[in-house]
């Protein structure tokens, strides 16, 4: 077998979860299966199942290279087509990135909907409140808040978020207002930390671009419990604008210290393969950059966001 032959046997395999079913599939004996198979263990210098004799199971390298061989059996698949002059819809795995609560707000209606369009592309939809190496993890694509250095990746801002500092009615009534980044000293928040240290609240321009540590009275790793125990009236927080757009609406939330927030955070939707990505990355990026700049709340960051009066 060569080694497209010898891709396709391990995708069989791996999904079929033996040998016997992977050659019933691809119509060829056990085997030739496992000779193609274990050529390619010796190729890429390692074990990509764990063989008992009832199971297979795929190794860690097994995991991370049936994500790599889908994607090259699925583009192969979509450039015959295109050289056969076919405009066939986009079709293959897709795998997305956002951070949790973004991706639950706006990511995953925009995959819903890309989903009910191109059905033929089968979505893997990663949520995690961390940053997510695309090429190393084996991501098609990510929608990141942040602001961008040198990498390989291509991106497309769609829009921007503010970091805000945000408290109820009623803690304001009973605590007073902090006039400046340097009062947080005196008032006790509720802070977010995804690990076991929680980062500074850093401040803009106004603030002499300083870096503040108020006192924690509740470390949490959930934006969505920080900005309950905000309303809650447990201290103050600090959240991006989308996060508490709904509380700030409602009321049950105001913004303090606005002039001294920092510069918005950017927006992107990045991706690995430039111009030279598949049909459906390039279908789902155009899909999510169209609808995530349609988004008022991501767009016009200091709409009726009103701070309560100093």
């Amino acid at each position: 077998m060569d080694r497209l032959d010898a891709l396709h046997a391990f995708v069989a395999v791996a999904e079929e979860e033996g040998f016997a079913a992977a050659a019933r599939r691809l119509r060829l004996s056990p085997p030739a299966i496992t000779r193609a198979v274990a050529a390619l263990e010796e190729r890429l210098g390692g074990r990509l199942l764990h063989r008992t004799t009832r199971i297979v199971r795929l190794t860690e390298m097994g995991t991370r290279f049936l994500a790599d061989a889908r994607r090259i059996l699925a583009d192969l698949q979509e450039a015959e087509a295109s050289a056969a002059g076919e405009h066939a819809e986009p079709e293959g795995p897709l795998s997305i990135t956002a951070s949790v609560m973004f991706g639950r707000i706006y990511v995953a209606p925009i995959v819903f909907g890309f989903l009910a369009r191109y059905p033929r592309v089968t979505v893997r939809l990663l949520l995690v409140d961390r940053i997510v190496h695309l090429i190393e993890e084996g991501i098609d694509i990510g929608v990141r808040i942040a602001h961008l250095g040198d990498s390989e990746l291509s991106a497309v801002r769609v829009g921007s978020v503010r970091r805000m500092v945000c408290g109820s009615p009623a803690y304001f009534k009973a605590h007073g207002t902090p006039k400046t980044p340097a009062d947080l000293a005196r008032f006790p928040v509720v802070t977010f930390a995804s690990g076991e240290t929680p980062d500074p609240w850093r401040f803009g321009a106004a603030a002499g671009g300083r870096a503040v540590r108020p006192p924690a009275s509740l470390i949490v790793n959930s934006a969505q419990v920080a900005i309950a125990a905000a309303v809650a009236g447990q201290g103050l927080t600090r959240a991006l604008s989308y996060q508490v757009a709904q509380e700030l609406r409602s009321g049950k939330l105001r913004i303090v210290l606005e002039a001294h927030e920092p510069p918005p955070l950017p927006i992107h939707v990045v991706h690995v393969e430039g111009r030279k990505a598949s049909a459906r990355v390039r279908a789902f990026v155009d899909f999510a950059v169209q609808r995530l700049r349609r988004n008022e709340a991501l767009t016009a960051v200091r709409q009726r966001l009103r701070p309560v009066g100093l």
